[in-house]
C-alpha cells in the first residue's frame, strides 16, 4: 500500500478491523519512511453483467434511481428508497460472488419493493419480468393476492 503522503511503496499494518457489518475491512497503516499514519478501507467489488455482456461496477444510486422511477406519486420517501438501496446491495455482497448478473440485481430488487408498495413493485415488475399483456397484470395481482390471504390465514 502506498504512503498517501511520501508515495513509499510499503507500510505496515496497525490495526485492523471489520465495518459495515462486515462487508469491508478498516485497516489503520503506518509507513516505514515518513513512519506518518493514514487509514484505509477495504471492499469486496461487485460488479454487474449485463445481457449484451458488458460488466459495469455495481452503483447503490442506479438502483435507487430505477425504483424513484417506479415510485413516482406513491407515498415514498427518499430514506425508505435509500434503505431499499442498501437491502438490494446488502442481498447482492451476501451472496459472496463478486460478479453479479443483471437478472439477479432485479431479483434482489422485487422483494423488498414489494414490501414497500405493491403499485411500485407491479409498475418495476412491469418493465423487469416485460409483461405483454393486461392478462400478465392480471396474472401477478392474482397471485399477490392469493400470498396476502395465505399470510394472513
Amino acid at each position: 500500500m502506498r504512503c498517501p503522503y511520501c508515495r513509499h511503496h510499503d507500510s505496515r499494518v496497525l490495526d485492523s478491523r471489520s465495518v459495515d457489518d462486515g462487508a469491508g475491512i478498516r485497516r489503520r497503516r503506518q509507513c516505514h519512511a515518513c513512519e506518518r499514519r493514514f487509514t484505509t478501507i477495504e471492499q469486496m467489488q461487485i460488479v454487474v453483467v449485463k445481457r449484451s455482456g458488458v460488466v459495469e461496477q455495481f452503483n447503490r444510486e442506479k438502483v435507487i434511481t430505477g425504483v424513484r422511477k417506479a415510485c413516482k406519486g406513491r407515498p415514498v420517501s427518499e430514506e425508505q428508497l435509500a434503505r431499499l438501496g442498501q437491502a438490494v446491495e446488502e442481498t447482492l455482497r451476501a451472496s459472496g460472488h463478486s460478479e453479479i448478473p443483471s437478472e439477479e440485481v432485479g431479483v434482489a430488487i422485487l422483494q423488498p419493493l414489494r414490501t414497500l408498495d405493491e403499485v411500485a413493485y407491479l409498475r418495476f415488475a412491469s418493465v423487469y419480468k416485460q409483461y405483454e399483456s393486461v392478462d400478465d397484470f392480471e396474472a401477478e395481482i392474482t397471485r399477490l393476492r392469493q400470498e396476502a390471504a395465505a399470510v394472513a390465514d
